[in-house]
């Protein structure tokens, strides 16, 4: 998939706080965001990917107008590597600099927030190469115009000290797994487990709320 010359349609917005929304490793139908939208849910997270390009299964400009189309808001969040994969900083530039890549061919508008997804991280790990990695990652997709936003979720190796005082970030997610606490603050989306296929769709539930800090996601939706 190369890069289109096409931008979705839509204004970004600051979420407000206590909406329910979704997010899905599989391809949403224009049935499916119907019956999500019927069903109270104010919001879609689908996948871009690691590789310069995006695979069949991931998010696509098509899908995104499918999406918005049904008055569901969109945001965007990075592949992980696999279980105990190892972080630094080369690959947080090339990881970073693929989300661009890849948020650009889906038609994704700067100014929104691209999530970066820090979790299975190898045991053995430095904290200070999980340092290095979101900072790298956070300059790619700051440099290009996108807002970055983290995923924390179980085995991210760091504190929630080290989240905070040493990452460049401002925009935390929560994942359905033990995660650290996030000083001064906290999180502005949280993820929880849905146990069943819903319109046939394995989802994980996601619920906004406002940072202590008075900050929130920041997504696309339609005008």
């Amino acid at each position: 998939m190369g890069t289109t010359s096409i931008q979705l349609t839509g204004t970004i917005q600051k979420a407000s706080p206590n909406l329910k929304g979704f997010d899905a490793d599989t391809i949403i139908t224009a049935s499916q965001a119907e019956f999500f939208k019927n069903a109270g849910y104010a919001f879609c997270i689908r996948y871009l990917s690691r590789e310069e390009t995006q695979s069949a299964n991931d998010l696509s400009y098509e899908e995104a107008t499918i999406i918005l189309n049904a008055g569901l808001a969109l945001s965007a969040v990075q592949h992980v590597a696999g279980s105990g994969w190892s972080p630094s900083k080369s690959l947080g530039i090339t990881y970073g600099a693929n989300a661009v890549l890849n948020a650009t061919a889906v038609g994704l508008p700067t100014g929104m927030n691209i999530w970066c997804d820090l979790e299975g991280i190898a045991s053995n790990t430095s904290a200070q190469n999980v340092i290095d990695y979101c900072n790298a990652w956070y300059n790619e997709v700051n440099q290009a115009g996108y807002v970055p936003g983290l995923y924390v979720g179980a085995a991210c190796i760091l504190t929630g000290e080290q989240l905070y005082e040493d990452l460049k970030f401002k925009h935390y997610w929560k994942s359905l797994s033990t995660t650290p606490s996030i000083p001064t603050r906290g999180y502005q989306m949280i993820q929880s487990y849905e146990g069943n296929l819903i319109d046939g769709v394995g989802i994980d539930i996601d619920t906004t709320q406002n940072d202590e800090l008075g900050d929130a996601v920041l997504w696309l939706k339609a005008n």
